[in-house]
């Protein structure tokens, strides 16, 4: 199985379709994924644009072939904090009838997904719980969890990919948005796109049991952040 992840995409369409068009045709081949991990808008000049291309995608593949899952800005329009278009709503402004669909489909996001030995989710996990994780960590955890995890996840043998934390600030370099991996457990992909202008691929071979960054140029075998800077 390949596995095709996004993060983070917050209302920038012309860069998720950009990002889309290195990879889309392949989900018209078999043992293919497309798996998005969250944060689909806020920030940018589309987030309704963005939802609408998410769920087209859906309508063509299936969600068994194109899975999105929940992220913490989904989760405050949820709560009533925000609505699709802002992070905070207004005491006047009232729910748009419009907004109902989203609203519905936004409800029924999971909230992490594993394949092989990776768990994806937005934000992480109880990494405390072990092999209990999937029990052990809370609904907020899984789209709030902040700082960003790092070092070995002891107790499972298995990867997290995530986003929710720009890789710049995990990488403690402003200049850094690619996908951050820290050489033991966690793969971060959130590259603040509407700093970056650009949305990380990252493709997972459950088969290899390997993780690549996929650009226009090709595929390259992701490498500890301190290994990539060494290059």
């Amino acid at each position: 199985m390949k596995i095709y992840c996004m993060s983070d995409i917050h209302g920038c369409l012309p860069e998720f379709e950009e990002a889309l068009s290195l990879i889309e045709d392949h989900l018209k081949e078999p043992d293919t994924k497309l798996c998005l991990l969250g944060d689909y808008i806020h920030s940018g000049a589309d987030s309704y644009g963005v939802l609408d291309k998410i769920m087209r995608l859906q309508d063509r593949y299936g969600t068994d072939k194109v899975i999105a899952l929940m992220g913490n800005h989904e989760e405050l329009v949820l709560s009533g904090i925000a609505t699709i278009c802002q992070m905070a709503r207004t005491l006047e402004e009232e729910d748009d009838e419009g907004d109902e669909k989203y609203i519905y489909w936004i409800e029924n996001l999971p909230r992490y997904y594993t394949e092989g030995n990776t768990i994806f989710v937005h934000a992480g996990i109880d990494e405390k719980a072990g092999d209990l994780w999937e029990w052990g960590t809370s609904e907020d955890i899984f789209v709030w969890q902040y700082p960003a995890s790092t070092g070995r996840v002891e107790g499972i043998d298995m990867k997290v990919v995530a986003g929710h934390v720009g890789t710049a600030e995990i990488a403690g370099d402003p200049g850094f948005h690619g996908i951050y991996y820290d050489g033991e457990s966690h793969y971060y992909i959130d590259g603040t796109v509407f700093t970056s202008g650009c949305i990380p691929i990252l493709m997972v071979d459950t088969d290899e049991d390997k993780y690549y960054e996929i650009t226009e140029g090709g595929k390259r075998l992701v490498l500890p952040y301190d290994e990539e800077m060494e290059e």
